[in-house]
């Protein structure tokens, strides 16, 4: 005869237990965040959802207790309640508490960072800087975003920066004489040859990165240079004048005769104007030269800033 033991093992209901970390989570402001959290052995506890800096209770189970209509708890199997976080700004970044109701609560704390793309906070970054050759200015550029963005500078035609950018600053460095980096760009001693625009470009490594101009106006007085002051030609033939000016604001141009009286262009007298930024090219021609034609004449550029004038002797060869 054989006999058959049947043991029962009585054992008490298992406790809830954590399985899985919550997994840290980085999205950019507007998109979903899900925040997973699994729990074995849940048997009627319930899961809450808790931010972790303030101790807020967000979630239990399903139900929302904070009204947010970005949040909602999934549950896709009968261990996981997932925490979706839609639509993602700046003030969701932080810890959150998955939590059990046991005596003594059970609960894992998982991160959120939230990255932003790097924008321009407009007050503080100028666009357009009027400066007098020979004063220092300062260039700013400020932005926002996370993490914090680098900020670059460099000239939009792709010139070296000048020396006196690149040898003295205290804060940021230039990068072979090209880009600089640093909110702000100071320049010593400003010069014409700093006009022109700026690119300030902040990058963080979350597209798209954000490109600002910046304009440089140097205003200077007028000067003027020469080339050839005497000019010698027969009766006859036509006589060139050529004067260089440098002035910004961009100054008025004109010729004048011994008499000061303005030359304007006609058959006798043609003028010609080429102009780059605050470079200017004058040119007379004297057509046909007459006796009366010799003299001294004078080119001149005026500005809100000053006036000059060059004189150039047109004689009989």
């Amino acid at each position: 005869m054989v006999t058959y033991f049947h043991i029962f093992v009585f054992t008490e209901d298992l406790e809830p237990e954590f399985t899985e970390t919550i997994p840290n989570v980085t999205v950019a402001t507007g998109q979903e965040a899900v925040l997973s959290c699994a729990v074995d052995n849940l048997g009627t506890y319930r899961v809450a959802w808790l931010r972790h800096e303030t101790q807020s209770l967000l979630t239990i189970q399903k139900h929302l207790v904070l009204k947010n209509s970005r949040l909602s708890v999934k549950n896709p199997d009968y261990r996981h309640w997932n925490l979706h976080i839609h639509d993602v700004q700046e003030s969701d970044r932080g810890g959150y508490m998955c939590q059990v109701n046991t005596v003594p609560m059970k609960s894992l704390v998982g991160f959120l960072d939230v990255v932003v793309p790097p924008s321009f906070l407009d007050s503080e970054t100028s666009s357009e800087v009027l400066a007098r050759e020979g004063t220092n200015i300062t260039l700013s550029c400020r932005v926002r975003g996370h993490p914090t963005p680098t900020i670059t500078w460099r000239r939009e035609d792709g010139q070296t920066l000048m020396t006196n950018i690149c040898q003295h600053q205290t804060e940021g460095r230039c990068q072979n004489d090209i880009l600089y980096e640093g909110a702000e760009l100071t320049i010593i001693k400003v010069s014409r040859l700093n006009m022109g625009t700026y690119l300030c470009i902040a990058n963080n490594g979350i597209p798209p990165t954000a490109v600002k101009k910046t304009m440089l106006h140097v205003h200077f007085p007028p000067m003027i240079a020469i080339p050839n002051q005497l000019i010698g030609v027969s009766i006859g033939e036509d006589a060139t004048l050529d004067c260089n000016t440098e002035a910004y604001p961009m100054s008025i141009n004109y010729w004048t005769k011994e008499n000061s009286m303005m030359i304007v262009s006609n058959s006798k007298y043609i003028t010609s104007i080429q102009d780059n930024t605050y470079k200017v090219h004058m040119k007379l021609t004297v057509v046909s030269v007459r006796p009366e034609d010799y003299g001294t004449y004078k080119c001149a550029a005026r500005n809100s800033l000053g006036t000059t004038d060059g004189s150039i002797r047109l004689y009989r060869k």
